[in-house]
């Protein structure tokens, strides 16, 4: 556990203060926003998103902002209150979706076919927000909150696989992250400790047979039906092989083959992802997938090439970290608006995170009917609730003080 710097902290913690965001501050976290939803730019290629954020930042006297896993970028800020040598991660994605935007927004993508589906330019805008404003009240703290804007959330190679490569984390002490959540009514925060989200892998599949005439498919061994067998029985694993209470799902998400009318196909690809809960569990879908990939194409007649690849890790909530966001957002929100939510089963880099520090991930609800934020992520017509972000900057900023003035009980104890 950890003891207060303040006498009159409660629950092992310093209290938690709301953190007073200025209100400019807040207006140019929309302004940022919209921006860069009009601007969106897919995983590893955000050169434009890394500059423009280095040109807002800078704007707000912020020195030092220094490149990062690709087109990241990191900045730390120093407080010159009371000393302190806590140092603390935010992190904040910022790429986007191989999506066509249909959400009918003023500011909607002006890049086709790509777009902010996942929320991912308010957590960017949220993060600046959050280095603005610690910046501006330095003074008020001692110890380092380190911002990192990370790319390639989404896709490989990992932007948060390479933080933690190039040693971002080897110095500090603990992580944070949010992540805006369409299922959660806007004004509220869902977190709790565990497991958090799922791991994620992918899967490449190529089925060969023998493409033959479409009147005569006697003559050659049918790519297509051989494939929807594979992805039928695929199926069964999640709903006959695992425990319901034990997070598994097994998704073919393409399938491509065939070319004419009246030719049997004799080549299919496949593509899909696992997503689990535990160690276990994962490497028991792996073997069951290529087991019954290869099962299936013997008994047909077939061939399969089987390449699964390793994604990123689950996201395992710290349990004094999650008390941390649970104390700091009662005090900026109020207790009736923060849930004890289990975990969902998305996926997220946060993962390299977690696995190397103390972390927390968690909610902030964007729900609302009444500006349309009522679509999941990754869909076409996702839109965010912009006055949610305040809260979310808010509860951000007031954890980093909370957290960077409790000093831990081992360094207490020398």
């Amino acid at each position: 556990m950890s003891k207060p710097d303040d006498p009159t902290a409660v629950g092992g913690a310093a209290a938690p203060v709301p953190a007073n965001i200025d209100a400019a501050i807040l207006d140019r976290m929309i302004e940022i926003r919209r921006h860069l939803h009009r601007n969106p730019e897919l995983s590893n290629r955000e050169v434009n998103t890394q500059r423009y954020l280095r040109q807002m930042l800078a704007a707000q006297g912020i020195a030092d902002i220094r490149d990062v896993a690709g087109f990241g970028l990191a900045v730390d800020i120093v407080g010159t209150g009371k000393p302190s040598n806590r140092k603390l991660v935010i992190r904040a994605d910022i790429d986007a979706l191989p999506i066509e935007e249909e959400s009918g927004v003023d500011y909607a993508s002006t890049n086709p076919g790509v777009m902010h589906a996942c929320g991912h330019d308010a957590h960017a805008s949220m993060g600046f927000a959050v280095a603005a404003h610690l910046h501006r009240s330095r003074h008020d703290f001692g110890g380092t909150v380190r911002l990192i804007f990370q790319p390639a959330e989404e896709d490989e190679p990992s932007g948060g696989r390479r933080v933690v490569e190039e040693g971002l984390l080897d110095d500090v002490d603990a992580a944070i992250c949010v992540h805006v959540d369409p299922y959660t009514q806007s004004g509220k925060i869902a977190v709790s400790s565990g497991p958090y989200t799922l791991a994620c892998d992918t899967f490449d599949v190529v089925v060969t047979g023998s493409a033959a005439h479409a009147a005569k498919p006697y003559e050659g061994i049918d790519a297509i039906a051989v494939a929807c067998s594979m992805i039928t029985e695929l199926q069964k694993i999640v709903s006959r092989e695992i425990d319901p209470y034990d997070p598994l799902v097994i998704s073919v998400t393409t399938i491509n083959g065939g070319s004419a009318y009246n030719v049997i196909a004799g080549k299919v690809t496949l593509k899909g992802t696992i997503r689990s809960g535990s160690d276990a569990t994962r490497e028991r879908a792996w073997r069951r997938v290529r087991a019954i990939l290869e099962g299936i194409a013997t008994s047909h007649g077939a061939s399969v090439q089987v390449d699964i690849h390793k994604g990123e890790p689950g996201v395992v909530n710290d349990v004094e970290m999650t008390e941390l966001i649970v104390a700091s957002a009662k005090a900026c929100i109020g207790a009736d608006n923060v849930l004890n939510t289990p975990g969902w089963t998305i996926a997220d880099d946060f993962g390299y995170y977690s696995e190397k520090r103390p972390s927390v991930y968690f909610r902030l609800g964007i729900r609302n009917e009444a500006v349309g934020s009522v679509f999941p992520l990754h869909h076409a017509r996702f839109r965010v609730d912009e006055a949610a972000l305040k809260l979310g900057a808010t509860t951000l900023a007031s954890a980093a003080t909370m957290f960077l003035s409790t000093q831990p009980e081992s360094l207490d104890a020398q």
